[in-house]
């Protein structure tokens, strides 16, 4: 652990630069993005790129299809490897169940497809054209 660089509660470190390093976003401009997007939410509210994070804040952030909430439990201000990445936070459990009931939810959907099998021939589509002009 002599090589990493934990910072201390008094060192400020943006939130842009800890989404970064915890490994969320792969550069920090697309972290910063997201924070003036309003994407990334602090503590339940939207916050600028430079807001300082402070351990137990509750960050939301989009993750695919769905939006990971996590508690922040280290801050630090450089990139390091997955594994220590992932320990700079702890994902809540309501997060957790919410993105597997999102998950399966997915999942059934896939099946019930509403697109049909093949595309209509020239016949068809004169006739899909034709009633909506009606």
């Amino acid at each position: 652990m002599s090589n990493q660089k934990e910072t201390n509660n008094t060192a400020a470190v943006r939130i842009d630069k800890w989404l970064w390093a915890a490994r969320f976003f792969k550069t920090r401009a697309t972290a910063r993005e997201m924070v003036q997007s309003g994407r990334v939410q602090y503590n339940g509210a939207r916050a600028k790129p430079s807001k300082v994070v402070e351990l137990g804040a509750k960050v939301s952030i989009p993750a695919g299809f769905d939006m990971k909430e996590v508690i922040i439990e280290k801050i630090m201000d450089k990139r390091q490897g997955a594994p220590i990445a992932q320990t700079l936070y702890r994902e809540t459990e309501q997060s957790v169940k919410k993105r597997e009931e999102n998950k399966l939810a997915r999942q059934t959907q896939s099946f019930h497809s509403p697109r049909p099998e093949n595309k209509p021939d020239k016949k068809q589509r004169r006739e899909l054209i034709k009633m909506k002009h009606q």
